[in-house]
């Protein structure tokens, strides 16, 4: 066989494939298994229906990974003409792994992580939802930020941490006996949690620890949480640009576009000498005829 004729016959199977895969069918089959395994999952949760349906389940799980594995072949055979765009879409390569490593003997073995493989079959149902992906784009573009949000929480709360120890260590061993419970009791306060009987233990030791309350809430509960907030829904705003382009379709130029178009293009046509002159020279008649003569 001629390598033409191999050409050939991959782009033939990755048009086919494309059409079956692109079609609404094939996505809504998909992610209607991807839910009934999630149900299937809830169900294996429950001890007395999988003693009684233990055959029927495990058949279940087995036509469930059968389906999912004719889903990535077609998906890599829409991609015979041009295997590295495959790659290219990190959906495809998610999917790819979820589905291999449940064929591996280590896998099979060991019933916790073939609980986790069916979990991740799950997460695909993503893929077909446009904007629980532009969620997780974003998530993922909001993690430098969130890292630096994790840095400047550490360091508030380890100074909040030793202030609370050296004035509430000897009045209140049971929350800032050490600096760990301390951390421990201030995180529970960012979320406003037990903050009314913090308050009222720190007005029996002095009335100045209400600064320190104060402060420490308006920090963590107010000026953390907004910083957090802030650089979520600034990655949410640059993962809907990015996904934007993907699911909108290209744009048509209209008539009333490319009638002026056309004006635009008869207007920058060069002109005649004759207008240029008319239009360049004075409107008196002896600058007319030193023009013309010129």
């Amino acid at each position: 066989m001629s390598e033409r004729t191999a050409a050939r016959l991959r782009r033939g199977l990755a048009g086919r494939s494309r059409r079956i895969v692109d079609s609404a069918a094939f996505t809504t089959t998909v992610f209607c298994l991807i839910a009934a395994n999630a149900a299937l999952m809830g169900v294996e949760t429950y001890s007395g229906v999988v003693d009684e349906w233990r055959n029927v389940l495990g058949t279940a799980e087995l036509l469930f990974l059968v389906a999912f594995t004719v889903e990535i072949l077609l998906r890599v055979a829409a991609h015979t003409d041009r295997p590295k765009d495959f790659f290219r879409d990190p959906w495809n390569v998610f999917d790819l792994l979820v589905i291999t490593l449940a064929f591996l003997p280590f896998a099979r073995e060991n019933a916790t992580v073939l609980r986790l493989l069916r979990l991740a079959r799950v997460l695909r149902a993503a893929r077909f939802l446009p904007q629980l992906q532009i969620v997780i784009v974003a998530v993922g573009k909001s993690l430098p930020g969130t890292l630096s949000f994790l840095l400047v929480g550490a360091l508030l709360l380890y100074v909040y941490a030793m202030v609370g120890w050296v004035f509430f260590a000897d009045d209140d061993p049971e929350h800032y006996g050490s600096l760990g419970r301390a951390v421990v009791t201030l995180f529970l306060l960012i979320t406003l949690d037990g903050l009314g009987d913090a308050v009222r233990a720190g007005l029996e030791v002095s009335r100045w620890t209400i600064l320190y309350f104060a402060s420490f809430v308006l920090l963590g509960s107010f000026v953390l949480v907004n910083l957090l907030i802030g650089v979520v829904i600034n990655s949410l705003e640059e993962a809907c640009e990015l996904e934007a382009p993907a699911h909108q379709p290209p744009r048509q130029p209209s008539t009333s576009d490319s009638g002026r178009l056309h004006q635009r293009i008869a207007a920058a046509r060069p002109r005649t000498t004759s207008h240029l002159i008319e239009e360049t020279c004075p409107s008196t008649a002896s600058y007319r005829t030193a023009c013309g003569s010129s």
